[in-house]
């Protein structure tokens, strides 16, 4: 995998868990751990992002 085809599937990924956050927010009782969880993996995408320069 080049380095440009890491940062199109990590920024991917971070659309993908921008979304899931959403969706969590908007339910009628949202998991506040899972939505935790989703904002910890989407900075760690961000964190890896930023470190591959994208």
């Amino acid at each position: 995998m080049t380095a440009d085809e890491r940062l199109d599937s990590l920024r991917h990924k971070h659309a993908d868990l921008e979304r899931a956050i959403e969706e969590e927010i908007h339910r009628p009782l949202p998991d506040e751990l899972r939505l935790t969880q989703l904002k910890r993996e989407k900075l760690r995408i961000k964190d890896e992002i930023a470190q591959l320069g994208g």
